[in-house]
């Protein structure tokens, strides 16, 4: 993870669930065209959703992109105008 993914990212809730969080967070930002690493975004955006940070149509965007290794799906959330509050935490708003 580089600097940037560090300054973005949202706090964890402060409990013992922080170094899954912190994890977790590492996942979501898995760069793209490495292999798998559509499958591993949707994992971890699993996890974000079931938390509540991420509505379900965030959620089926990085379904959607699960497959496709190269495909950004915060451009397609952008696209769709969904999951604002999702891309302002991203640092992508």
């Amino acid at each position: 993870m580089d600097q940037d993914d560090k300054s973005r990212q949202p706090a964890g809730d402060g409990a013992a669930g922080d170094a899954e969080f912190q994890e977790q967070w590492e996942l979501v930002n898995t760069p793209l065209g490495e292999e798998w690493s559509g499958r591993t975004r949707y994992a971890a955006a699993m996890f974000f959703h079931k938390r509540g940070d991420m509505s379900y149509e965030t959620l089926e965007v990085y379904r959607l992109c699960s497959r496709l290794d190269n495909e950004d799906p915060l451009s397609i959330i952008r696209d769709r105008g969904v999951g604002k509050a999702w891309l302002e935490r991203m640092g992508r708003e």
